[in-house]
């Protein structure tokens, strides 16, 4: 039997804001979220993996007023971008972005204050990311991916249930370097299985 392309319930979708987990808030950006994003966006740490160098003033607002808007799903090819808050503080602790790719497909990806490294606030929005991608839009496969030299995204992405299904060698030019790429994916019925195991 064949099941077809899994995808939202109802378009366009917006989940219910803010999505909350035991110690986190994923919510839409807001135009006073500039100064925060900038806190860390302009850290070279933040930016060794990235395309991006480390931002200015003028391209995080700009990067805050881009992603505004996204906050629902029409359609393929949309994007969720959401602010991860520390639901005890408020406190701004990273970004991360729901990319729906195709059908039943999506793609998930995470940026963190440094300051905020170590916790488990990534593997924890991650895992929010997942349930709303399985749970709310019925997607077959969620994947992510890092430069391969992000050991600590690899170890979020696989403490999240992803397995690893690709590290491809020198495949991506950044700031003047090939690097590796390392791609993880997790399927719904995977997913499924760890939720009932607890």
């Amino acid at each position: 039997m064949t099941v077809p392309p899994a995808g939202p319930r109802q378009v366009p979708f917006r989940p219910e804001y803010p999505i909350r987990t035991e110690r986190l808030l994923l919510r839409p950006y807001q135009p006073g979220d500039t100064d925060a994003v900038y806190a860390y966006h302009r850290l070279p740490e933040t930016a060794r993996c990235l395309e991006n160098g480390p931002m200015s003033l003028a391209e995080a607002k700009a990067l805050v007023t881009r992603r505004i808007g996204s906050s629902t799903l029409a359609g393929v090819g949309e994007v969720l971008n959401l602010v991860v808050e520390l639901a005890q503080t408020r406190a701004l602790a990273g970004d991360c972005v729901l990319f729906w790719c195709g059908e039943g497909q999506a793609e998930v990806g995470y940026v963190l204050h440094p300051a905020h490294y170590g916790h488990g606030y990534a593997t924890e929005a991650v895992g929010a990311l997942l349930r709303l991608g399985f749970e709310d839009l019925g997607l077959h496969r969620v994947a992510a991916r890092c430069d391969g030299r992000n050991t600590a995204s690899a170890r979020v992405m696989e403490r999240a249930g992803m397995r690893r299904e690709a590290h491809l060698v020198q495949s991506e030019f950044i700031k003047n370097k090939w690097t590796d790429e390392l791609i993880y994916a997790i399927l719904r019925r995977e997913w499924e299985a760890r939720q009932a195991s607890g």
